[in-house]
């Protein structure tokens, strides 16, 4: 195995010179495809240009950008530059792309679309550091000679050359820092954390043993590739042999699927709780004759489902009913996601286990797991041939994990990160010993599976003393098919509270409400609410229980930073958002 992201690139390029691996849909809307011979071509381009631009070895570089070619292409040559690659989140405010210009000194940001081209201009007048800005896309409109198109930025490598040679891509070192990727965590500023080509390396060869990722299976990349899940995954397939399909607009994401047809995707839980309340709201349009097909069919393939969690045969009479139900509807939920998908590795926040159960029930292998940026992803993931869907899966091989006398995870391995960039308070309350202590508590289940409770500074204690997981209520809440999204509220409170925002589309269904404002005020849809809630924590203590809520008229977003891009709730942020609404609560 190749000793650095590289080496590795460049040996699947040479081997499927004229197969393809990429693949994208062009501004026209066309498909396209690049083969291994075309990929590396580009890369070799851009490492020249990047060479006439000045670019030294250890300097960092910024890509701003959504899903394209250009993101992957322009991250290995900066590799290949000795580089250090900075991704930033295409949605991210002008703030945050400031905050992480200064914090790196980056002199050179890449970017994809017009607003991430006007935010960036923004920094060139504000930051002390920036100086060129490259755009990946032509219609862009460039406000001036610092701004350069990529065509442009290409053109200027033309007389250039640069040695990149397989001699010298595998002298690359396995522990030389290849990415500092800025966390948005729940909490506080985010943090740099380094990665080196050896935690990537390292990754790959972990996942081997565990999944069954081969030269012929394509996965969709629609998941940020700013974030460590789909960079390291789109890495991973190369490093397989696959093939890649870029999705620019994650929007799209259904609509593709149905098209690229692709054999595996990673995902994270808000994916899924879409698509499960998508789902549900079309089966209420439906005859009741159709229902009970559909809630029998279901019901067989949740049966079903138990056997395959143990790797145990079906009964025939089971078998031949799971036949019957994937011929009259599972395998028709399977063909909204293209109905090749043999994999859907899943992480990122917590799960609803019904939610889980019911696509494993369709026939899709949604491969939960665990992990964070500061393990080059994944830490436990399910086995394909047992698993609990109760849990975040079995540990990886080569991974240790074990628990702190507090409950806290922590974790050890060849995966885990160095630090974090220029915070060396902030590393050393993270790394104990060579453990990375997660700030995520946890636990392991009778067969050694993993289990994750909640973020440690999430969980809190209410004036009356009871300590609350707002995860846990969180989860059972969001089960309902009218309610979309939660937070709970009750640090020092006397009681617990919550922030929900409804299922917009299924309430104004049943009762003809047009307006949101007016929606969520309407006592008839307060008290239904109420009752919703009631009945979803009905198995809770009653410390535990919300005693009171609001109805919110705009969803929690990563745009209005209540959420993290992964979906996460970012509850300090929502609190201090709705901050007038929750005191209302408690008068």
């Amino acid at each position: 195995m190749e000793n650095n992201i590289v080496a590795m690139i460049q040996n699947r390029a040479e081997t499927y010179a004229n197969r393809d691996v990429l693949h994208y849909k062009d501004m026209d809307g066309s498909y396209k495809s690049m083969n291994g011979g075309e990929f590396w071509k580009e890369i070799v381009k851009v490492a020249n240009a990047l060479k006439a631009l000045g670019i030294k070895p250890a300097e960092k570089i910024g890509i701003l950008s959504d899903n394209m070619p250009q993101w992957t292409i322009t991250d290995v040559a900066i590799l290949a530059m000795e580089g250090i690659v900075i991704p930033i989140f295409g949605g991210s405010s002008y703030e945050q792309i400031e905050h992480i210009i200064n914090e790196t000194n980056m002199r050179t940001l890449f970017v994809g679309n017009q607003l991430q081209l006007d935010n960036a201009h923004l920094a060139l007048n504000e930051t002390q550091t920036l100086q060129n800005i490259v755009t990946f896309k032509e219609n862009t409109q460039t406000p001036d000679s610092r701004c350069i198109s990529w065509n442009s930025f290409l053109e200027l490598g033309s007389e250039v050359s640069v040695d990149l040679s397989k001699e010298k891509m595998n002298a690359i070192p396995s522990a030389q820092l290849a990415t500092i990727i800025f966390t948005s965590g729940t909490t506080g500023n985010p943090k740099g954390v380094m990665l080196s080509h050896g935690n990537f390396i390292q990754c790959f060869a972990i996942h081997d043993v565990r999944l069954d990722i081969n030269n012929a299976d394509l996965s969709m990349c629609f998941l940020p590739l700013s974030h460590v899940f789909e960079r390291a995954w789109t890495y991973y397939i190369f490093h397989c042999g696959g093939r890649n399909f870029y999705l620019e607009n994650p929007k799209t994401i259904i609509d593709e699927l149905k098209v690229v047809k692709p054999t595996v995707m990673c995902a994270v839980p808000r994916f899924f709780e879409k698509t499960y309340s998508a789902i549900q709201l079309e089966v209420q349009k439906w005859s009741p004759l159709k229902k009970r097909i559909f809630s029998w069919s279901v019901s067989v393939g949740e049966k079903s489902v138990a056997y395959k969690t143990e790797c145990s045969k079906l009964p025939l009479p089971l078998k031949l009913k799971l036949r019957i139900a994937d011929t009259l509807v599972l395998s028709k939920l399977r063909g909204l996601f293209g109905g090749n998908i043999k994999a859907m590795p899943c992480s990122g926040a917590a799960m609803v286990y019904d939610h889980l159960l019911f696509f494993h029930a369709i026939g899709l292998f949604v491969n939960y797991g665990y992990g964070s940026t500061e393990t080059t992803a994944t830490v436990s993931c399910f086995k394909s041939d047992s698993f609990d869907l109760k849990s975040c899966g079995s540990v990886m091989p080569e991974v240790d994990v074990k628990l702190s006398d507090t409950g806290e995870i922590m974790v050890k391995g060849k995966t885990v990160f160095a630090g974090y960039y220029n915070n060396s308070e902030a590393t050393e309350d993270a790394i104990d010993n060579g453990w990375y202590k997660t700030g995520d508590q946890g636990s392991f289940t009778e067969n050694g599976d993993l289990l994750m409770t909640d973020r440690i500074n999430d969980i809190f204690k209410t004036s009356g003393g009871k300590f609350i997981s707002p995860q846990k209520i969180e989860l059972l809440l969001i089960k309902d098919s009218f309610i979309e999204q939660a937070a709970i509220i009750g640090s020092n409170r006397k009681f617990v509270t919550a922030l929900i925002v409804p299922c917009f589309n299924k309430i104004k269904a049943v009762w003809m409400v047009d307006n949101e404002e007016e929606l969520i005020n309407d006592p008839r849809i307060l008290d239904f609410m109420q009752k919703r809630i009631d009945l979803c924590l009905k198995s809770l203590p009653n410390y535990e229980k919300v005693m009171k809520f609001k109805l919110l008229a705009e969803p929690f977003s990563i745009t209005d930073n209540t959420l993290t891009n992964t979906l996460k709730v970012r509850r300090k942020l929502i609190e201090e958002k709705h901050e007038n609404v929750i005191n209302e609560m408690y008068l």
